[in-house]
């Protein structure tokens, strides 16, 4: 089985385990565009669970870029605390949200160029926001989607862009972002970094590292 067969192969069998959309299936809680780009900003080096427990008293409070931008840095520190790093996500949140006023009137901008060009976003967070707030392709690749492409065969790829170059040339740029969360899902769910649950792995007789 090629790579792109294998790929694809995975790409049927994780949608029939986690039917959806990626909109549906983004554990981040949100709204629209703007909540989802903060949400992501925060979900860095933090988890999803922590992070939508903070994100509604910050939207109450600051509810659009603009609110957002007008803050003192030091009530935004305040309440994303729980997030851990808050300082520097608190100065990525306030000139990301500046940036959206000053530049982009308000709006969250699609291309991804633009994205990566607000304070705190790179291009796994512009993936992000395009496929899931914006249904355009994006395939953002985080820890979960390169173990598992490595684990099982899908890409070879020795950072973050060459594998995500990989799963795109073997899918329709309407299913990166969707099956990127599908292997989110699946390396929280069924196949983490250790002890992996192959005897419950869809993918069981796919996988070239069972057990290991």
């Amino acid at each position: 089985m090629s790579a792109a067969e294998r790929i694809n192969e995975v790409a049927a069998r994780l949608e029939h385990r986690f039917p959806g959309t990626a909109d549906s299936l983004c554990a981040l809680q949100h709204r629209n565009a703007f909540e989802l780009v903060v949400a992501t900003v925060l979900s860095a080096q933090c988890t999803d669970e922590r992070v939508n427990e903070v994100t509604p008293g910050l939207f109450a409070r600051f509810p659009d870029p603009e609110a957002m931008a007008a803050a003192p840095l030091e009530d935004i520190e305040r309440i994303i605390y729980p997030t851990g790093f808050f300082r520097a996500k608190a100065r990525h949140l306030h000139g990301l949200a500046a940036a959206l006023v000053e530049r982009f009137d308000g709006e969250v901008p699609v291309e991804r160029v633009a994205l990566c060009s607000l304070p705190g976003v790179g291009r796994k967070t512009a993936n992000v926001v395009r496929s899931v707030a914006f249904d355009q392709p994006g395939l953002p690749v985080d820890t979960h989607v390169a173990r598992l492409s490595h684990r099982l065969d899908l890409s070879r790829g020795k950072d973050p862009e060459a594998i995500e170059r990989s799963l795109c040339r073997a899918l329709p740029e309407e299913r990166w972002g969707v099956f990127s969360i599908r292997l989110i899902l699946h390396g929280r769910e069924t196949c983490a970094s250790r002890r992996p649950r192959c005897d419950a792995c869809v993918l069981e007789d796919l996988c070239p590292r069972r057990g290991l």
